[in-house]
C-alpha cells in the first residue's frame, strides 16, 4: 500500500523483548491490538508516529534506541531486510534494501558508494512533521547493528547525523564510537573498508529464493499505486540519466504517452507538476549536502545546463539555490 508503513507480526516479538505488553502499547497508540496477529498490516505515517510515541511512554527510559539495539535480532527483521542480511557485504545489503524499501514504507533511502566511504541517507515523506527523534536514531542504529551482525565485528561508522542530537550524547558515542551530530539530514556513513567487509551471514542461495518474491511484491505494489505515484518513482530513478520526458516515463511504465496523460488527468495532476515537485524536493535534499555543487545538483536533476536549474529553482521557491542552502545550513 503506497504511502503507508508495514507493521510486521514480528513487532509483537520486538515489544515483548523490550519487556512491554503488546496489547497495552497498541491501545495506548489508538490502534487495534489484533493488527499484530496476522500478516503485515499497514499504518499511515500519523499512526506509525503514534505507535512509536506509545512505545516511548511504555518503556519510560530516555535511551529507547539503545535498548532496541540490544534486543535487535534477525528474526524481527522485515523480509527485505532479512534477505539483505544474506548479502556479501554492507554495500550490497544497502543497495538491496534501498531497492525494496518501499515494501516496508515510503521512507526514502539513498545509498552513495564512493572510493573512501559509503553513506546511507534517509528522507521521510511530506516533511511537514518531523519523525520522533528516537525513531530517527533507531533507523541509524539499525545500520550499525546490521553491519555488526553480518560481519561479527565491532564496525563503527565514520559519521552519524540526525535532525535532533540525543540528550545523552556520551551513551550513544560509547555504542557507536562517534558522536551523533545534529544536521538538516539523516545519514550514517561507513569507511570503504567496513562497507566492503564480508558478511559471515552471506548466503546467495537464500537470496535467490527471496528475490523473486520481493520482485513480485514490488510489482504488486506498483500495480496498486496511483499513476502519479508511479510516475514519481520512475523519475527518482531516471532524472540523473536525463530521462525526463513523458515518452521516457511512459515507456518505463509500459504505456503510451496518451494513456499516461489520461490517467494523470483523471487523478487531477499533470506530468509537468509531478516533474517540477519531484525536482524541487530532490533539489532541497541535495542542497543539504555541502559536498555537492550547484552544477552537480543540476546534473542529478536531469538538466543539461546549470542555468536551467537556477531559473527553475527560483520559479519554484522565489530564492536562489545558494540562498536555500544557507537557510538549510543555518537551520
Amino acid at each position: 500500500m503506497s504511502g503507508k508503513y508495514a507493521l510486521e507480526p514480528s513487532t509483537r516479538a520486538m515489544l515483548t523483548d523490550l519487556g512491554l505488553n503488546p496489547t497495552t502499547v497498541m491501545l495506548r497508540a489508538g490502534l487495534r491490538p489484533e493488527l499484530l496477529a496476522g500478516g503485515p498490516m499497514w499504518l499511515s505515517q500519523d499512526e506509525l508516529f503514534s505507535l512509536w510515541r506509545a512505545i516511548e511512554v511504555e518503556v519510560a527510559q530516555p535511551n529507547l534506541p539503545l535498548l532496541l539495539e540490544e534486543v535487535l535480532s534477525p528474526e524481527v527483521f522485515a523480509p527485505p531486510v532479512f534477505a539483505a542480511l544474506m548479502s556479501s557485504d554492507l554495500n550490497t545489503a544497502a543497495q538491496r534494501i534501498a531497492q525494496y524499501k518501499r515494501l516496508v514504507g515510503p521512507l526514502r533511502m539513498t545509498v552513495d558508494i564512493r572510493a573512501e566511504h559509503t553513506e546511507v541517507a534517509f528522507e521521510w515523506p511530506g516533511g511537514a512533521v518531523e519523525p520522533p527523534p528516537t525513531l530517527v536514531l533507531t533507523e541509524l542504529l539499525f545500520w550499525v547493528t546490521l553491519a555488526r551482525i553480518g560481519t561479527r565485528e565491532r564496525v563503527e561508522p565514520l559519521t552519524v547525523t540526525a535532525f535532533t542530537a540525543p540528550d545523552d550524547l556520551e551513551a550513544y558515542r560509547k555504542v557507536l564510537g562517534v558522536n551523533v551530530e545534529e544536521a538538516s539530514r539523516v545519514s550514517v556513513s561507513f569507511s570503504a573498508i567496513d562497507a566492503a567487509r564480508p558478511f559471515l551471514t552471506a548466503n546467495e542461495a537464500i537470496w535467490q529464493v527471496f528475490e523473486p518474491q520481493l520482485r513480485q511484491r514490488l510489482a504488486d505494489l506498483d500495480l496498486n499505486a496511483r499513476t502519479g505515484e508511479r510516475v514519481r518513482a520512475v523519475l527518482l530513478e531516471s532524472l540523473p540519466v536525463g530521462r525526463t520526458t513523458v515518452a521516457d516515463v511512459a515507456s518505463a511504465l509500459a504505456m503510451s504517452g496518451r494513456t499516461l496523460h489520461r490517467e494523470l488527468e483523471a487523478e487531477g495532476v499533470s506530468f509537468q507538476h509531478i516533474l517540477n515537485t519531484t525536482r524541487e524536493q530532490l533539489a532541497r535534499h541535495y542542497l543539504g549536502d555541502p559536498a555537492l555543487s550547484a552544477a552537480q545538483i543540476s546534473f542529478l536533476l536531469g538538466y543539461s545546463e546549470p542555468s536551467s536549474f537556477y531559473r527553475a529553482f527560483r520559479n519554484w521557491t522565489g530564492e536562489t539555490p545558494e540562498q536555500a542552502r544557507s537557510a538549510l545550513q543555518g537551520a
